[in-house]
């Protein structure tokens, strides 16, 4: 009885150890090869992180160290970019290669049988380079709670300085939910952020909180002050009932709105006296929609939008808490004078006391010429019932002028238009494939009478479209957009032609561009020119811009 109860414990003791030893045998082999059947790792890897120099010029032969090269036994391509460049020497350790006379910034990468190695990133020097003494580092932002942050336009003032205008709540982070910075701020001429001499405190205020268009007034009673226009109700105020604007304003020059006091208001409380007067702006005027831009011509200032009606304060009637106005339908344009008063000579009809039609779709951009003359693009295919398509040149009266030689116009939306008038020639950009009949991928040159620039032979814009074009002064045309090639080559977003529409050599070095571009200013200083981009620009040559950068241009 003894000797069978110690016998059992011993097979147990047997079989355990039988089966712990074939369990330990099998974890011992998932041990050995725990990636048995797996990929290998590639043999081949750059060791370069960067380049030396850091900046390459187009054509110079460079140096980069590898490890493995042999394994691909010569079955290989190198590309800066996706430029396919061309291989001088190479060895185990290292790799020659010429940068393509075509290259732009970006990376460089091997390929073999269907495998990609990538390096390091080959910053190609050219004529074109982003300005690392522009001073603007934190840019256009939105605060928390607040989604737009584009610029919109940018203006240049006589001392060098600049006002830009936009959707953005926050710039170079001093803005503050106590204190917003509405869509307005001044910068020197090398970008820092300006506030000693001026005070535009929260700026625009209700609707969509957007300037869309800053002009300066250069002559006249109100020289030196500043038309504002956009999607707003109120400026820099902290009371609901004083959102009293409509779309547009005049600022004096230290940024406040221009006012004046006015005792020509109904109290129907007089035991409140200080509602006995108003202080109210001294430019009256406004429209019930958007106004995209605002221009002036002498002491006139052109207001041009998606709007279908001028309004204006009738003061006689109003109390200080609620206003009555006068309005008139004005479908899109208007013109106004120093005081905001309309000027009935302008696409207005006296007889049923209205404008005509105006456009049957969207206006997307205007140009002013020198001689006053507006040219509007967008969207729309008539114009006061006249056939046009999407662009159309107006007499100083606000009638379609027959003289424009714009033909039959372009067959896609035009999303951006420029006058350069040292050049007396008009850029055009959008999403049409062909203008007046003629060929185009979305980006075209016209004379000042409308005419095409025969010269101009664009190539094929491909991956997206181009959203803007201008013309600098030297003649090279500025495109961006979301495109990722032009013709044969790669241009990721961003672009310079020559004005015979082919990539001007030298002038493409740059890498790739996202985001939107909605206006530039340019200043020649000495033989380059020194060129101010706004709008929504997320990347620029692998930096990120935050809406607003310069670049240096040579000439």
């Amino acid at each position: 009885m003894l000797t069978n109860i110690k016998y059992k414990p011993l097979i147990a003791l047997v079989l355990l150890c039988t089966i712990l030893t074939a369990s330990c045998k099998k974890q011992q082999g998932i041990v050995d090869d725990p990636y048995a059947g797996g990929k290998k790792i590639a043999p081949f890897a750059f060791i370069s992180k960067n380049t030396n120099p850091d900046i390459v010029v187009a054509g110079t032969v460079l140096n980069l160290k590898v490890r493995g090269l042999e394994s691909l036994k010569g079955d290989f391509k190198l590309y800066v970019n996706e430029v396919e460049a061309e291989l001088k020497n190479y060895t185990d350790t290292t790799i020659q290669f010429s940068i393509p006379l075509t290259a732009s910034t970006g990376s460089v990468w091997i390929t073999s049988k269907g495998e990609s190695f990538f390096g390091p990133i080959i910053k190609v020097g050219g004529k074109v380079s982003v300005d690392a003494n522009f001073k603007i580092i934190n840019g256009a932002a939105a605060l928390p709670g607040e989604g737009a942050a584009a610029v919109f336009d940018i203006e240049k003032l006589p001392s060098g300085r600049f006002w830009l205008g936009g959707s953005f709540s926050n710039f170079e982070q001093k803005g503050t939910a106590a204190l917003p910075i509405g869509g307005i701020v001044q910068i020197d001429a090398n970008g820092a952020y300006l506030t000693t001499d001026i005070n535009f405190g929260k700026a625009a205020l209700g609707a969509a909180k957007t300037i869309y268009s800053i002009s300066r007034i250069s002559e006249g009673n109100q020289a030196g002050k500043f038309i504002i226009a956009g999607s707003f109700n109120g400026y820099n105020i902290n009371r609901a009932n004083r959102l009293t604007l409509n779309n547009i304003a005049r600022l004096n020059a230290n940024g406040r709105l221009d006012t004046i006091v006015t005792k020509e208001i109904i109290n129907p409380k007089p035991q409140e006296i200080s509602k006995n007067a108003d202080t109210v702006p001294a430019f009256n005027a406004g429209v019930d929609g958007p106004v995209r831009k605002a221009f002036i011509f002498g002491e006139q200032i052109y207001i041009v939008g998606n709007f279908q009606n001028f309004v204006r304060v009738y003061y006689p009637n109003s109390t200080y808490d609620e206003k009555v106005y006068d309005v008139t339908r004005m479908m899109q344009l208007v013109r106004v004078n120093e005081d905001g008063s309309m000027d009935s000579t302008f696409h207005y009809n006296k007889a049923i006391r209205q404008s005509a039609a105006g456009a049957n779709g969207v206006i997307l951009d205007a140009a002013m010429q020198t001689d006053g003359k507006l040219i509007l693009a967008g969207s729309f295919t008539s114009f006061n019932g006249v056939t046009v398509n999407r662009i159309v040149r107006l007499n100083l009266d606000g009638s379609v002028d027959p003289s424009f030689k714009s033909g039959v116009g372009a067959d896609g939306d035009i999303h951006s238009i420029r006058y350069n008038a040292s050049t007396n020639k008009f850029t055009l950009s959008g999403n049409f494939s062909r203008f007046n009949g003629k060929p185009s991928s979305g980006v075209v040159l016209l004379n000042a009478d409308g005419s095409n620039v025969d010269s101009f032979i664009g190539e094929q814009i491909s991956g997206g479209m181009a959203t803007f074009a201008a013309q600098l002064n030297n003649g090279k045309i500025i495109v961006a957009g979301s495109f990722n090639r032009y013709g044969n080559y790669l241009r990721q977003g961003f672009m310079i032609l020559d004005t015979n529409g082919k990539l001007a050599v030298g002038y493409n070095n740059t890498g790739g561009f996202q985001g939107r571009i909605y206006d530039m200013v340019e200043t020649v200083v000495g033989n380059d020119s020194q060129v101010i981009l706004v709008g929504e620009i997320n990347r620029f040559n692998s930096m990120l811009p935050k809406n607003v950068l310069r670049l240096i241009i040579s000439n």
